[in-house]
């Protein structure tokens, strides 16, 4: 009997070591296969080298907008809508590990049932490829909609719209130049730098005039807007180094459409322009980042997305733009 207690307390005792051992050893194993791969990119050290530490931090004030300009001419009737949503500004937080990410954002005017849009944003950068998406749903549209020599205000909740915008990129000259050091702080750029882009680009949604509306006036226009542009094109980005300290970047994706689809309904009036029209979607970037020292950073980013249609049956125009500024450091 006591050889069995003894046997029973050696094991309620040893258990815990060994399940903590295995827990150290995954946890070990896990942090040297990060490591190993946040080190392995293969870059010009010269020119772009990773930060000291496993931590990033960062503390992030955002605001977004969009504007949407449509128009369409039937039967010597002349149809016009300008539209555009109320400025989303959020407080994020933002935590990196080895080069995985992850952050919190926060919108004020969302407690207190001020903004009642959603919009879901998602972004990776690396040296070699890189993406930008961006999912909206938004009922704060206004401004107005002409229809004939008649002209209608809308106020928000009289519009509602569904957009996506997605930017892919490759850049060339990878090994020297780093999107990643100006939008996400992952490296750092430690001489001036540039490369050769390509790229696709889709902009694609819908805008329809809700019940709202109807009931608030009876003589409204029962407009709706859909929209669907797929581009492909090549641009450039440079990142500028000034005195070890500051970063600038400036870059310019423009893409042709090959592949178009717009369509305008007015009161059942429908209007459509052609597939195949020579159209382009710009994309833009800049960032301004200011490094306090090894450890911290502050700066600024932007964000654009501009399209530019042209086409006798029907035209449909998009600027999404998203700007940024925060403070970071790093452990």
């Amino acid at each position: 009997m006591r050889i069995i207690a003894f046997i029973f307390w050696v094991l309620i005792t040893i258990l815990p070591v060994s399940a903590q051992s295995r827990y150290q050893q995954k946890k070990a194993k896990i942090d040297s296969a990060l490591t190993a791969r946040y080190y392995r990119t293969p870059y010009d050290t010269n020119y772009v080298v990773r930060p000291e530490g496993k931590w990033t931090l960062k503390v992030r004030l955002n605001q977004t907008g969009n504007t949407i300009h449509a128009k369409s001419d039937q039967d010597g009737i002349h149809s016009k809508a300008d539209l555009k949503t109320s400025h989303k500004t959020t407080v994020s937080v933002a935590a990196t590990y080895r080069g995985l990410s992850a952050s919190l954002a926060l919108n004020p005017a969302k407690f207190s049932g001020a903004y009642k849009d959603y919009e879901f944003n998602l972004n990776y950068y690396s040296n070699r490829l890189s993406l930008d998406f961006s999912y909206q749903r938004a009922e704060s549209l206004s401004g107005d909609i002409e229809r004939g020599d008649k002209i209608f205000s809308m106020e928000e909740g009289d519009v509602k719209m569904k957009v996506i915008n997605l930017v892919g990129y490759y850049t060339f000259n990878h090994r020297r130049f780093s999107y990643p050091a100006a939008f996400t702080q992952s490296y750092i750029q430690r001489r001036s730098a540039g490369s050769w882009l390509a790229g696709i680009s889709y902009q694609g949604g819908t805008i329809e005039t809700t019940d709202d509306l109807k009931a608030r006036s009876s003589t409204a226009p029962d407009v709706q807007i859909r929209v669907g542009h797929i581009g492909i094109g090549g641009g450039y980005g440079y990142n500028l180094v000034l005195g070890q300290k500051w970063l600038l970047h400036l870059s310019i994706l423009p893409t042709f459409v090959v592949y178009n689809y717009n369509k305008l309904v007015v009161n059942d009036e429908r209007r459509e322009a052609k597939p195949m029209r020579f159209n382009m979607i710009f994309n833009e970037r800049a960032a301004v980042i200011y490094n306090f020292s090894p450890r911290y950073f502050a700066g600024a980013t932007l964000v654009m997305n501009n399209s530019l249609f042209d086409d006798e049956a029907v035209v449909v125009n998009q600027n999404k733009w998203r700007a940024r500024a925060f403070f970071g450091f790093r452990l």
